[in-house]
């Protein structure tokens, strides 16, 4: 019969096993540190890159826009417009068109950006522009100079342009005019103002050439709202007491 040492000893390891069965169940490991849970990585789809914007947008760094209506009558007085048949040959009664619409800073504008977009505005666009802006020269350049520098493809570019002349309504008074009218700068823009309502002084700016009225200037909001003219704009402002808008050919 086994002695005391041995009872204990048979107990001992009785124990042992006992605990080594328990821990490979898993029994007493609440505290163990538990594995991590793996993240699952889900790629987010990627936002379709937007139609109407230039790969490169290098140039959209600016504030506003100025919407320039040119008085066509003192272009096609120059000597610049005699040679311009397409907008000032006979038989081509234009009164307000559409010089461009620019990109401005507060101080200072951009200019002739980068862009991946075609310098050559195409013959189908031209066609699509000419009851607004009759010119191709002048077409092509307003793109260059001023379109390049908004971020916007060519298409979207010429597609603002016609929705900001669209948003703006010339005064009844200006749109067949036979004859010289001499007025102040300051009943022009009156002029608009009452043509469009919500607009204000501030955002009208006008120009003259000499003696003749040369641009009416409209600033607009990124989404084309009319908004104040900046110091940019405003020192452009014609400074003589009157100006004469020669009559539609």
């Amino acid at each position: 019969m086994p002695d005391r040492n041995q009872w204990t000893t048979l107990a001992l390891v009785g124990l042992a096993a006992l605990l080594g069965t328990l821990r490979l169940a898993g029994v007493g490991d609440e505290d163990a540190p538990q594995p991590a849970p793996q993240a699952v990585s889900v790629d987010a789809p990627s936002p379709a890159p937007r139609s109407d914007v230039s790969p490169d947008a290098a140039g959209s760094d600016f504030s506003f826009y100025v919407l320039s209506l040119s008085w066509s009558p003192t272009y096609c007085a120059s000597e610049e417009g005699a040679r311009d048949h397409m907008q000032c040959r006979s038989g081509r009664p234009f009164a307000f068109i559409v010089h461009g619409l620019w990109p401005q800073r507060t101080s200072d504008w951009p200019e002739f950006c980068p862009s991946s977009e075609p310098q050559r505005v195409d013959n189908p666009t031209i066609d699509t522009m000419l009851d607004i802006m009759p010119s191709p020269g002048l077409i092509g350049h307003q793109w260059r100079k001023h379109g390049t520098c908004t971020g916007l493809t060519q298409a979207a570019y010429f597609a603002l342009v016609r929705r900001a002349h669209d948003a703006i309504a010339i005064p009844p008074q200006f749109r067949v005019v036979t004859d010289h009218l001499t007025l102040s700068p300051a009943e022009i823009r009156r002029a608009f103002i009452d043509a469009n309502p919500g607009m204000s002084n501030a955002m009208v700016t006008v120009t003259c050439s000499g003696k003749e009225l040369d641009e009416v200037r409209i600033c607009l909001s990124r989404d084309l709202s009319p908004i104040n003219c900046s110091a940019s704009v405003t020192r452009a402002e014609c400074r003589r007491d009157r100006v004469t808008m020669k009559p539609v050919r």
